[in-house]
């Protein structure tokens, strides 16, 4: 199995569960991944934390794109 590049940021569903957010890259395309059936609340810091995550996984995108 390939390693990719992931990354997870804490959240909360709707009842204040722990639940968590999962962005990774697949081929040349960001993915999210969200608590299955659930909404994600975030505080502003996991806000900050999902920002950075989708902007490493933009660079690892063109990265792999020019590599």
């Amino acid at each position: 199995m390939a390693v990719r590049d992931e990354w997870a940021i804490s959240c909360r569903d709707i009842a204040g569960r722990r639940r968590e957010l999962t962005v990774f890259v697949s081929s040349d395309r960001v993915v999210l991944v969200a608590p299955p059936g659930e909404a994600a609340v975030l505080a502003p810091l996991d806000v900050g934390r999902l920002r950075a995550a989708l902007r490493d996984a933009v660079v690892a995108v063109a990265r792999a794109g020019n590599g």
